[in-house]
């Protein structure tokens, strides 16, 4: 036959749109022509010749005397990446007759081919593993041996692996063996998390993390260098709960769109700590085509910004509406793409320029126009997004000597758990993603939690959103301490972990 058609998948956002790859051979004068909107790195595939070369290495036949048309439907879909060489290299062979087309049709595929004819992997394995099972389509996924890997960890599909092009035209013969299904990689058990015990002394900021990790609050911590802020925010990921399957999927789809997904820290929550030089597109995503930035890759995981005022403004400033929504719509003149960025906040600064105001053995030589600045850098509106902002304190050497070892993440860990736990059976979720419209039902306050609350709001000129964040905040100090009214006593908590900025009002 002179026509052949592949499915294949193209990368778009979480999506991963189909593609219909239809192969045409026809007389004329010998050419080899893609259309359909694709990018610089398909088209290589005809400019430089890599599927011609593979089937050529491979021993297989090229219609090299027929005029040759790719088209990638549907045309308004853009496509990049090297994904689409498998397609074209079998819809050449479908309609030059050297492999079955009925088979091939039982296949969607996707693989970059190298000039020997061997496999490469491609990124968002797992965006189109999930894509197929999603679509409910009854065929196989056929991909490279290691991005089969990582689709075979969705369940309810056929992942079908190769290494070679040949391998899969031999299994694409009228009589051929089908190709081997794909083993999901084990699950390796977490370990080598860093542990709280390392910590000596800080109990208020220990507390302060118990509580953002049993919530999924967002949490600012401000002290003078050397305090202990970047050790705290490295030990959250050995105090929240594993990911169960799905939203362990949903992580991982989105790590492998970018090409860091790692088995190894399988069903462990994202931790992503960028540098402080990071632009706002590497922080939000962005692009051509979009590509997923730092908070989406932290989905369902946490996010530490270290030297926060030290990032650029407009980058933190559009932190502010994912913070809210837990999504990003990224638009461009010709798409948009939207990712998932439910993420959670973690993030330290020095309270000045030269980071000891408030440091009792060094002192400030910042004048109070210089800290002005400094704290000014961080928007009104950005801080009132935050949960938690509290004060890590200097502990002077000769005390921290003498300090036994803090308690180990695992006990933290056990009573983060069961607060987790007792939210999700009465809300279904974090206290963190309270609507405010949910508060009166599931964050019910007595009269006298009720009374400290409405004036500590009144005096500290807190904004409605900050009003709901200390509630949900006191919602999870009861939960960590099993009770299920907010009284007094979790309300006070959770005002005090609220201060604002050294030398700046609340």
């Amino acid at each position: 036959m002179s026509l052949a058609t592949v499915h294949s998948r193209a990368l778009d956002g979480l999506a991963a749109a189909p593609v219909t790859v239809e192969v045409h051979l026809a007389n004329g004068l010998p050419s080899f022509t893609v259309v359909g909107l694709a990018d610089t790195e398909v088209k290589e595939a005809r400019e430089r010749v890599r599927v011609r070369a593979a089937l050529a290495n491979s021993g297989l036949g090229f219609p090299a005397n027929k005029r040759i048309t790719v088209n990638l439907a549907p045309a308004d879909l853009p496509k990049e990446g090297g994904r689409f060489d498998l397609p074209m290299a079998l819809g050449l062979l479908a309609a030059n007759g050297q492999i079955d087309a009925a088979r091939l049709a039982r296949l969607e595929c996707a693989g970059e081919l190298s000039l020997a004819g061997e496999l490469r992997p491609v990124r968002g394995a797992l965006a189109m593993a999930l894509a197929l099972r999603r679509a409910g389509a009854e065929r196989d996924l056929l991909l490279p041996a290691a991005s089969a890997a990582e689709a075979a960890l969705v369940e309810g599909l056929t992942v079908r692996s190769a290494t070679h092009l040949l391998d899969v035209v031999a299994a694409l013969q009228p009589d051929g063996d089908a190709l081997p299904r794909a083993a999901a990689l084990p699950r390796e058990a977490a370990s080598g998390l860093p542990d709280l015990a390392d910590i000596k002394g800080q109990a208020g900021p220990k507390r302060a993390l118990e509580i953002a990790a049993a919530g999924g609050h967002s949490l600012l911590m401000v002290g003078p260098p050397g305090t202990g802020k970047s050790m705290l925010a490295q030990r959250l990921p050995g105090l929240l709960p594993p990911l169960d399957d799905e939203a362990a999927l949903e992580s991982a789809a989105v790590l492998s769109l970018a090409g860091q997904f790692d088995i190894s820290r399988w069903g462990q929550r994202p931790f992503r700590a960028p540098h402080h030089s990071a632009s706002s597109v590497a922080l939000v995503g962005g692009g051509s085509p979009p590509r997923p930035g730092e908070i989406s890759l932290a989905q369902n995981g946490a996010l530490f910004l270290d030297e926060l005022p030290e990032f650029p403004r407009a980058a933190l400033e559009a932190l502010r509406e994912p913070l809210e929504t837990g999504r990003i719509l990224i638009s461009r003149a010709a798409r948009q793409a939207e990712f998932p960025a439910r993420f959670q906040l973690i993030a330290a600064m020095n309270p000045c320029p030269c980071g000891h105001l408030g440091n009792p053995l060094r002192a400030c030589r910042c004048t109070p126009d210089q800290i002005a600045r400094y704290q000014g850098r961080l928007s009104g509106p950005f801080l009132d997004r935050l949960d938690l902002l509290i004060e890590v304190p200097v502990i002077p050497p000769r005390e921290l000597q003498d300090l036994a070892p803090g308690e180990p993440s695992a006990q933290v860990a056990e009573r983060v758990a069961a607060a987790r736990e007792r939210a999700v059976a009465r809300q279904g979720h974090a206290n963190a993603l309270l609507q405010a419209q949910d508060l009166a039902t599931h964050a019910a306050l007595e009269p006298a939690a009720k009374a400290l609350l409405e004036r500590s709001a009144e005096k500290l000129g807190w904004s409605a959103r900050s009003f709901h964040r200390v509630q949900r905040v006191a919602r999870t100090v009861a939960d960590l301490a099993a009770s299920p009214a907010i009284a007094a006593a979790h309300v006070a908590e959770a005002i005090q972990l609220r201060r604002g900025l050294p030398a700046h009002s609340g």
